[in-house]
């Protein structure tokens, strides 16, 4: 693979990582706007952050793995 395009990839998936633990992290400890959204709206939330690290880490570790 092509080094800027690995660096390119991993700076994206490395990037959604930082988006997803922010998310989670807002709304586990400063639950922020949860006055103004429903509680579905909240566990949709969660849920979409909790994808989204899962699938930025399994990107980083095929990165990694097999392009290093």
């Amino acid at each position: 693979m092509n080094k800027k395009l690995y660096i390119m990839l991993h700076s994206s998936a490395t990037a959604d990582m930082a988006k997803a633990e922010l998310t989670l992290e807002l709304l586990g400890k400063k639950a922020v706007g949860i006055g103004d959204h429903s509680t579905e709206d909240f566990y949709k939330n969660a849920e979409e952050a909790l994808v989204m690290l899962v699938d930025a880490h399994d990107r980083i570790d095929i990165l990694e793995r097999y392009y290093k």
